[in-house]
């Protein structure tokens, strides 16, 4: 094959290679990472300035590759780059038959044979749909998120991807943002450490295995901040919250050795992240000395005309290549202009260079000049996709992510026999919705319906009523969803259900394609009718439990004052009603803990554990002179940090041996936590801390450490935490990592809003 003949002609080295012993794996390492070097460089010496501009060039998937070629039109114009070698990547398409044809013509009819890297947007699953990321997120247990994103790489690769658009690493405090259902929430410790797992989980121990894809850390960076929560939309944040809030996954995302990165359809400071020199040039690849590459975001480069910051394409390109944006993903703007602005000297071709060795050598590490079509074997495809364990981990992953905001009156868990359920709500028989947005690769109706679960449970007498429609006529990803506002022909049908039931399941909240890319909202309450349907519901019987399936938090103050029992169950994937019927029948205790505030309405937006004292923090004069609403109060309808269990944790002994520590000492605190309940159960371990005086004021608390543990009836455990420079210092607005004297609290429980608290002084 004609990419292997130039491999080895230039590349001498590879010989020695294998013969170095593995266990010097220090020494090993440099010498691989040497031996890379030698390859991407030897192959780069060879290239024309057309096809290293084609290696950063990428394009949509643009005809039915088991058909002709195409004869005609912007899609015969792409094929023929596909053969002239002046594709790098290709995006969306998918299995292993059709990515083998575009990878053949790559590497088998260009004049260097330089295989594509094929990417597509694996969110939470391939054909088997694990929760949505912000769900994921509410288990805080990274061995399953790893696990999660493990199963989806492998399904992912056996259909001939091998990189992935994810994690999304944006920390918001904005649920009106729709993509916060695609991230891990608010919080920078917990959201740093998740990015990591799934990082791990999609690259596995070895990029070059054929079952691992290269993971892209996006968006880069500040896309969470989104002024009003509106997608696309310009972002105004100060610096500290730049470094100190955004910036910590990202970092985490380089230390963890992701392979790429993707900028943002935002503007920072004035300027597009994609023409944005101080995140690419001066953060990234300066700074954070991060080696992988940058693509992107869809037609981004082109949007820089729109923003006002290009006058056109060219000096799109210009301002793009420059400021470090390595690929260009279907703007067409690096493939009609970087070859001639480097032949006119506004444009080094030392900048180009960087961008293409950056590219060879993610696909060197992937395998791909190894062997091209690694992930392109029928037999995996066909045995890796939704296969029953994949099924039996997104259903594992889905009960994780369960949370228990309220049982009052304890109505969970359900008794299994003699009682009459009735369930209403048409999402409690949504096959579809469950899977959430970004599921591009599974199928419509896939999902394991809630009334599908709870029929399994064959015990009680169990009576189905829709209620009322979320959204009426068909529903798909690129379009909106028609939400139903004026039929209640099924209301009176419900209610006498209701009457006659002992409890009442009722499945409300968002359909799955209200919540992504392009999602956003201004009301975060029920959509359509179903809050009316609640409220009559309620009216002839009390004993609800309310099933929440959404993308974001909501604003559900009626329900919360209202209902005794409410269920966060957001929109689990493929085995939605599998988990929630578990859950609420009890063969699951719920341990899921919100990543993300409740507001108690749109109006206290944006709201946050983490936020600042402020200089008036308290009424004590008792008049209106202090930070506060007049309508609201300040406090949250759930805390960040958030979720109940059937059983109850109580804390004791919180030791801190100290009370005064030096800066360089690591500060050893532990606490006892008993299962005090009747049921097994397993708590989230939370500990926040507070810097009391500091040259950049701190935030009230600050999630510095968690722990998720499994307690028996009556079991006690003592849990064990580590403070030191690193967790208890922050950034300055000049981006150094600072570490202050003086007084700290550190609290430690099951919530953000936890009582228990230590103080200790740290001195020089």
């Amino acid at each position: 094959m004609k990419h292997i003949k130039h491999i080895i002609a230039i590349c001498l080295i590879i010989v020695l290679y294998g013969c170095f012993d593995k266990k010097n794996n220090s020494s090993m390492i440099g010498i691989k990472e040497q031996i890379l070097e030698e390859k991407v460089d030897s192959l780069l010496s060879l290239m024309t300035i057309e096809e290293k501009v084609g290696q950063m060039n990428q394009y949509n998937g643009f005809w039915d590759v088991t058909g002709p070629a195409p004869e005609e039109g912007n899609a015969e114009l792409k094929y023929e780059h596909l053969k002239m070698g002046y594709i790098g990547s290709m995006l969306n398409v998918r299995g292993a038959e059709e990515v083998r044809k575009v990878q053949k013509i790559a590497v088998e009819e260009s004049r260097l044979g330089i295989p594509l890297i094929i990417g597509f947007d694996v969110i939470h699953g391939y054909k088997t749909l694990s929760p949505i990321p912000l769900a994921e997120a509410a288990s805080w247990d990274l061995t399953a998120l790893e696990k999660s994103a493990r199963i989806a790489a492998i399904e992912a690769s056996a259909s001939g991807i091998n990189w992935t658009f994810a994690p999304m690493v944006d920390i918001s405090r904005d649920p009106r943002w729709g993509r916060v259902m695609e991230g891990a929430g608010e919080d920078p410790f917990l959201g740093s450490a998740i990015a990591v797992a799934r990082i791990k989980g999609f690259q596995g121990d070895d990029l070059s295995a054929p079952n691992t894809i290269a993971a892209c850390a996006k968006h880069f960076a500040a896309y969470g901040f989104s002024e009003a929560g509106k997608e696309y939309n310009t972002v105004d944040i100060g610096t500290s919250t730049l470094h100190n809030i955004v910036f910590p996954p990202f970092k985490a995302a380089v230390d963890a050795d992701v392979k790429t990165f993707m900028n943002a359809f935002n503007e920072l400071n004035g300027v597009p992240a994609t023409g944005n020199s101080y995140l690419q040039r001066d953060i990234l690849k300066g700074k954070w000395d991060f080696n992988g590459f940058v693509v992107s975001d869809w037609a981004s480069i082109t949007e820089m005309i729109h923003w006002g910051h290009a006058k056109n394409k060219k000096e799109a390109a210009i301002l793009a290549a420059n400021a470090g944006s390595d690929m260009d993903m279907e703007s067409y703007v690096y493939i009609n202009e970087l070859v001639r602005l480097v032949k006119e000297g506004a444009v080094k071709e030392s900048i180009i260079d960087d961008a293409v060795k950056r590219i060879l050598r993610v696909k060197f590490e992937l395998g791909l000049f190894d062997d091209p079509y690694k992930y392109c074997n029928l037999e995996n495809e066909k045995n890796n996709i939704g296969n029953p364990a994949h099924r039996a981990a997104a259903l594992d992953m889905a009960k994780k992510s369960i949370v228990l905001l309220k049982n009052s009156t304890q109505l969970l868990p359900l008794k299994k026999e003699g009682q009459k359920i009735a369930l209403i709500g048409a999402l409690a028989a949504d096959s579809n919705s469950p899977l959430g947005s970004w599921r591009i690769a599974s199928d419509n109706n896939s999902a394991i319906s809630v009334l599908e679960g709870m029929k399994k449970y064959t015990g009680n007498s169990l009576t189905y009523k829709k209620g009322t429609d979320v959204s009426i006529g068909n529903t798909e990803f690129i379009k909106h969803v028609n939400i139903n506002t004026t039929d209640r022909s099924e209301f009176k049908d419900a209610i006498s259900t209701a009457k006659k039931a002992d409890v009442v399941v009722m499945v409300l909240g968002e359909h799955g394609f209200q919540s992504g890319e392009g999602r956003s909202r201004t009301k975060l309450d029920l959509p359509g009718l179903q809050q009316e349907l609640l409220e009559e519901i309620y009216k002839v019987n009390k004993n609800i439990v309310l099933v929440l399936n959404n993308g974001r938090p909501l604003a559900i103050e009626w329900a919360a004052e209202n209902i005794p029992t409410i269920v966060e169950a957001w929109q689990l994937g493929t085995e939605t009603g599998n988990a929630v019927a578990q859950v609420i029948y009890g063969d699951y205790n719920p341990s899921g803990k919100l990543p993300m505030t409740f507001p108690r309405n749109v109006g206290q937006i944006p709201i946050y554990y983490n936020y600042k004292n402020t200089g008036r923090p308290i009424d004590k004069d008792n008049n209106v002179f202090w930070s506060h609403y007049l309508d609201v109060k300040n406090t949250p309808l759930y805390p960040f940090g958030h979720g109940l269990s059937y059983t109850t944790f109580e804390y004791s002994n919180f030791n801190l041996k100290e009370s005064i520590y030096s800066i360089n000492d690591t500060i050893k605190l532990s606490i006892d936590v008993t299962n005090t309940g009747n049921y097994d159960g397993k708590e989230v371990v939370q500990l926040y801390i507070r810097d009391l005086v500091a040259s950049i004021t701190r935030p009230v608390r600050e999630l510095k450490g968690f722990e998720l543990t499994a307690l028996k009836i009556g079991e006690t455990k003592t849990i064990h935490f580590n403070l030191n420079k690193e967790t208890l210092g922050y950034y300055n607005n000049n981006g150094d990592f600072v570490i202050e004297p003086g007084d700290y609290k550190v609290f430690i429980g099951g919530s953000s809003t936890t009582k228990l608290e230590r103080k200790f002084t740290l001195i020089n």
